[in-house]
C-alpha cells in the first residue's frame, strides 16, 4: 500500500502554467548600444538645406565679428558688388571657382578650431571670407536655383520650410539686398504661359466635341457599326445641343448638330429617319432618350379584376397560392394587378377561365376610368375588340343598361364574343359596322368610347415592327380615318343626356397627327369642347405644335 496524501497540508504553488504572465520580451544588451549609436550618429549628422548652411555660416561670421569688435554691418552695407568681365559672368566658371575655393577653406578649416562653433568645418566656409565673397557666392546660388529644374526647387522648398526656425537670426542681420534670392522672380514669364482653356467642376479640360466630316461618315456607312462608339457620339451631341452657345464648335450650325443626331439614332434603336424626326420634334432633348430606352424594355404583365366575379383580394390569394408574385397596379386602380414572375401560363389558370380576371395593359384601363360609366345608361364601344374595355364598362355598370360593342372588322369578333361570355357580360350588343355609318341610325347614346385604329407608336415594346414599318403616307392615312371617326362619334352622342353627353378619344400613339391634330380637328368642325378626364396624373397635351 501506498503512502497516505495529506490535502490539507499539500502546498500551494500558485497559478497554472496557463495562466501564468509571459514576462516582457528582453532586448540583448548589444542591440542596445548598437541602436543608441546609431541615435547618436544621425543626430549629428543630420542634412541641412543649402539655405540652413548660408544661415549657419552668417551666424558664424556674426559671433566671430562680436568677438573681434569689428563693424561689419557698416561694412557690408557700404561695399558694393564688383563689376564682372565677359568671362567672368556666365555660371558654369563661376561655380567652379567657388567650389574650389570652398572645398580648399574647408580643408584649411580642417586644422584649425579658432571659431569655436559646433558647426562641422567640411560642410560651411571660412568664417574668414571676405563680403565680396559673400556677394559672389550668393550670385551662384541665385543663378544655380534658377537653373535647377522645378522637382528640385519644389524639394528645396520643403527643406526650408523644416529649416524654419533659423529666419528669426537672419532678421537680426542687414544683410546686402542682393544676397536674397527673389521669390517673385520671373513671375511674369511663368503667368505668361497660363492655360485659359474651360474647365469642368474637377479642375479637368472640357474637350470640345467635334463633328465628323462627310468622307468620315461615308466610310462609317461602309463598315460594320460600332456601337459603343454610336451611344457616346449620341450623349456628346446632345450635350453640345443643351449648351449649344458654349459648346459648339465654331463655324457650325445647329441643323449639323441634329442631322448627326438624327442618323446615330436610327443606327443605334434601329428606326426609319421618317420616325424618329418624328420623335426628335416631339420630345424635349432630355426625353428623347428616355423614350427610345422605354420602348427597349419588356413591359409588365397586367390583369384585371372581374368585379362581377371575384373582388381583387380574393384573386391575389388565389394566384399567389398557385405561384404567382403579384402586386397591386397602384393607388389610382382598384382592380389592377402586376404580374412579376408565374409558374403557371396565366391564360390557362381556373381563375381565368372562370372569368375572374382579364389579361389587360395598365394604359387601356384609363380610357374608361375617364369615360366613368354610370348604371343603366346607354354606351357604345365603336371599336371593341378585343373586348377588354367592353367588359371593364360592364362591369362597372354593375351589368346594367345596354352597351353596343361594334367592331368593324369581323375576323375579330370572335374574340369579342368568347370574352364578353367568359367574363359574364349580360348586357352587350355586338355588331360589326363601320363606325362612320353610326350616325344613319337614329340611336343616340349617353356616352361614347372612340378607341380609335391608330399607327401603334405608343407600344412599340409590344411590336417592334413599327419602327421600320410607318411612313408618313400610313401616318397621313390613319390621321384621316381617325378625322371621320370622331365626327361620327360626336354625332352619336346625345347632347341632352341627363347623365353622359361625353365622348372618349384614345389612341395607342403618341404622335401630334393622330392626336391633337385630330381634336382640333373635331373642335373646329362640332360645337364641343374639352372636358377635364378626372385623372389623377398624365401630361397636357400640346396647344401649339409647329
Amino acid at each position: 500500500m501506498g503512502r497516505r496524501l495529506d490535502v490539507e497540508t499539500r502546498p500551494k504553488k500558485g497559478p497554472g502554467r496557463k495562466t501564468r504572465k509571459q514576462k516582457d520580451p528582453e532586448v540583448p544588451h548589444r542591440v542596445r548600444a548598437f541602436e543608441k549609436s546609431q541615435e547618436e550618429v544621425e543626430g549629428t549628422k543630420k542634412a541641412l538645406s543649402s539655405r540652413s548652411k548660408k544661415r549657419s555660416a552668417k551666424r558664424a561670421l556674426k559671433l566671430e565679428t562680436k568677438k573681434s569688435g569689428a563693424a561689419v554691418k557698416s561694412e557690408s552695407k557700404q561695399k558694393k558688388r564688383p563689376a564682372k568681365s565677359d568671362d567672368e559672368s556666365s555660371v558654369p566658371t563661376s561655380k567652379k571657382a567657388r567650389a574650389e575655393d570652398f572645398f580648399g577653406r574647408a580643408a584649411d578649416q580642417d586644422n584649425s578650431d579658432d571659431d569655436g562653433l559646433d558647426v562641422p568645418a567640411d560642410e560651411f566656409g571660412s568664417s574668414d571670407a571676405s563680403g565680396e565673397e559673400s556677394d559672389t557666392e550668393a550670385v551662384v546660388t541665385k543663378k544655380k536655383r534658377k537653373e535647377r529644374p522645378v522637382e528640385d526647387a519644389q524639394s528645396e522648398g520643403e527643406d526650408d520650410a523644416q529649416a524654419g526656425g533659423d529666419e528669426a537670426d537672419e532678421d537680426d542681420l542687414d544683410l546686402p539686398d542682393d544676397e536674397f534670392v527673389d521669390s517673385n522672380a520671373g513671375s511674369d514669364d511663368d503667368d505668361s504661359g497660363v492655360d485659359e482653356t474651360p474647365k469642368n467642376e474637377d479642375g479637368e479640360e472640357e474637350p470640345k466635341f467635334v463633328l465628323p466630316e462627310a468622307n468620315e461618315i461615308s466610310e462609317e456607312k461602309n463598315r460594320p457599326a460600332e456601337l459603343a462608339a454610336v451611344d457616346q457620339r449620341i450623349q456628346e451631341v446632345l450635350g453640345v445641343l443643351a449648351d449649344f452657345n458654349n459648346k459648339r464648335e465654331s463655324g457650325r450650325k445647329r441643323k449639323e448638330y441634329l442631322a448627326l443626331l438624327l442618323r446615330d439614332l436610327c443606327l443605334y434603336y434601329g428606326y426609319n429617319e421618317f420616325l424618329m424626326e418624328k420623335i426628335i420634334q416631339l420630345f424635349p432633348l432630355p426625353e428623347i432618350r428616355e423614350f427610345l430606352e422605354a420602348n427597349e424594355a419588356q413591359r409588365p404583365v397586367t390583369i384585371r379584376t372581374n368585379i362581377l366575379r371575384t373582388r381583387r383580394k380574393d384573386l391575389a390569394q388565389a394566384l399567389i397560392n398557385r405561384g404567382v408574385n403579384l402586386d397591386p397596379l397602384g393607388e389610382w386602380t382598384k382592380v389592377g394587378l402586376v404580374v412579376y414572375d408565374t409558374q403557371v401560363p396565366l391564360g390557362a389558370t381556373p381563375e381565368y377561365l372562370a372569368g375572374h380576371y382579364m389579361l389587360q395593359g395598365a394604359s387601356s384601363l384609363l380610357p374608361v376610368m375617364a369615360l366613368a360609366p354610370q348604371e343603366n345608361e346607354k354606351i357604345l364601344d365603336m371599336c371593341a375588340a378585343p373586348g377588354g374595355k367592353t367588359t371593364h364598362i360592364s362591369a362597372l355598370m354593375r351589368n346594367t343598361g345596354v352597351i353596343y360593342a361594334n367592331e368593324p372588322n369581323k375576323n375579330r369578333t370572335k374574340a369579342v364574343v368568347g370574352n364578353i361570355h367568359r367574363m359574364g357580360i349580360t348586357n352587350a350588343v355586338i355588331c360589326s359596322l363601320d363606325g362612320r355609318k353610326f350616325p344613319k341610325n337614329t340611336q343616340l347614346f349617353d356616352r361614347v368610347l372612340l378607341d380609335a385604329p391608330c399607327s401603334g407608336t405608343g407600344v412599340i415594346a409590344k411590336d417592334p415592327s413599327v419602327k421600320t414599318s410607318k411612313d408618313e403616307r400610313d401616318i397621313l392615312r390613319r390621321s384621316h380615318l381617325q378625322k371621320e371617326l370622331i365626327l361620327a362619334a360626336i354625332d352619336c352622342t346625345d347632347a341632352r343626356s341627363k347623365t353622359g353627353g361625353f365622348l372618349v378619344y384614345s389612341t395607342c400613339s403618341v404622335l401630334v397627327e393622330e392626336n391633337e391634330w385630330v381634336i382640333d380637328y373635331a373642335l373646329k368642325k362640332r360645337d364641343v369642347h374639352v372636358v377635364e378626364s378626372g385623372l389623377s396624373f398624365g401630361v397636357d397635351g400640346f396647344s401649339r405644335y409647329v
